[in-house]
C-alpha cells in the first residue's frame, strides 16, 4: 500500500479515510506475530516516553496499551485522576504541558469530557492518542474491532454487521459506525429507541428496533454494554426488560448464521446484554479481540509516536 502515514494524533475515525484505516490493520499484522514469539519485545520506541493519563477509571484498555508500550521497548508512567493534580485544581493543559516538560513523546488520554483529546493536541508536541473521550469516540476499540473481523472473514465490505445496545452513550459505536461504513460495511443499530434514535441514519447505517429481524441476516454482531455512568435513568428501560428485548440469549442465538461472529468490547454483563453461555461459544471472537487490541494498540503507538516524529 502506497499510503504513507503523517499523522501525529489518533482522535477518532471520523476524520481517517479508508486507506489510513487500512493501513493501521496491516502495521497491526506486524505486530500481532511479535506476540507469537519466544521474546515478545522489538525496540521500535526504545528512549521513547509513554504517559497513560487515564482521568476515567479504566482496566482493560489502560492495561493493553501499557503492555504494548512495553512490548515496543518504550517507557511507561501510569497516571490517574485522582493521583494527579488536576484534584488540586490544576487545570488538564497545565498537567499536560508539565507532563510534554518531561520529554513525554505520546500521551494516551481517556477522559469524561469530549473533546479533551483534541484539545490537547492542538497544544502539545507530542502525539496524543484518544483512549476514549465521554460519548464521543474511542478509535482504537473500534481498530482493533476492525482487525477482528477481517482476520476472521478476510473482508469488511458487504457484511452485515449489527450494533446492539446503548448506542447514543456508547463512543465505541461512533467509532465503529465511522470504520466499519469506510470500509464498506453495511451497519444496522439495534435497541430501544430511548438509546438509539432515528439522527443516527444521518450517518449512514439502519435503525431496527425489533432484534429478531436483524439477527437472521447479520455477519457480525457487536453487543454493548448499557453505559449507566453516562445517562439519566429515564433512558433505560430496566435490566429485565431490556434483556427481555434485546439481550442475546440463548434462544435467540439460533437465528445467527453458524459463521456470524459475536463481539464485546467489554466489560461483559453476563446475563444482560449476552447469555453466558453464548459469550463463551464457539461463535464468540472477545477473547480475541482481546488480544487483538494488543497487535492495534502497538501499530498505533508505533506509527503516532515512532516512525512520525
Amino acid at each position: 500500500m502506497s499510503t504513507r502515514w503523517t499523522r501525529k494524533d489518533l482522535l477518532g475515525l471520523r476524520e481517517f479515510s479508508a486507506d489510513e484505516i487500512n493501513f493501521v490493520l496491516e502495521t497491526a499484522d506486524a505486530f500481532k506475530e511479535v506476540g507469537t514469539r519466544e521474546i515478545k519485545k522489538v525496540p521500535a520506541l526504545r528512549g521513547k516516553t509513554l504517559v497513560n493519563f487515564f482521568v476515567e477509571p479504566s482496566t482493560r484498555t489502560r492495561t493493553s496499551f501499557e503492555l504494548a508500550a512495553f512490548r515496543l521497548s518504550a517507557d511507561v508512567i501510569n497516571i490517574s485522576a485522582t493521583t494527579s493534580s488536576l484534584t488540586k485544581g490544576e487545570t488538564l493543559k497545565d498537567t499536560a504541558r508539565n507532563l510534554e516538560a518531561l520529554h513525554a513523546d505520546i500521551l494516551v488520554l481517556r477522559h469524561s469530557s469530549a473533546g479533551a483529546p483534541q484539545f490537547l493536541a492542538n497544544r502539545l508536541k507530542s502525539s496524543v492518542i484518544n483512549a476514549g473521550d465521554g460519548a464521543h469516540e474511542h478509535p482504537t476499540q473500534a481498530l482493533l474491532d476492525l482487525y477482528t473481523i477481517r482476520e476472521r472473514r478476510q473482508k469488511i465490505a458487504g457484511l452485515n454487521v449489527a450494533i446492539i445496545g446503548d448506542i447514543l452513550f456508547s463512543r465505541v459505536a461512533r467509532s465503529n459506525i465511522f470504520g466499519l461504513r469506510k470500509l464498506g460495511a453495511h451497519v444496522t443499530l439495534v435497541g430501544p429507541s430511548t438509546l438509539v434514535p432515528r439522527e443516527f441514519e444521518k450517518l449512514g447505517v439502519e435503525v431496527s428496533y425489533k432484534i429478531e429481524d436483524v439477527l437472521p441476516k447479520a455477519d457480525v454482531v457487536n453487543l454493548l454494554r448499557i453505559q449507566h455512568e453516562r445517562q439519566r435513568r429515564e433512558y433505560f428501560p430496566g435490566i429485565g426488560e431490556y434483556t427481555r428485548l434485546f439481550g442475546l440469549t440463548k434462544q435467540r442465538a439460533k437465528l445467527l448464521k453458524p459463521d456470524c461472529l459475536i463481539m464485546h468490547p467489554g466489560p461483559i454483563n453476563r446475563g444482560v446484554e449476552i447469555d453466558s453461555d453464548v459469550a463463551d461459544g464457539l461463535q464468540s471472537v472477545i477473547l480475541n479481540q482481546v488480544t487483538n487490541g494488543l497487535a492495534v494498540r502497538m501499530a498505533v503507538l508505533y506509527l503516532c509516536g515512532g516512525i512520525s516524529t
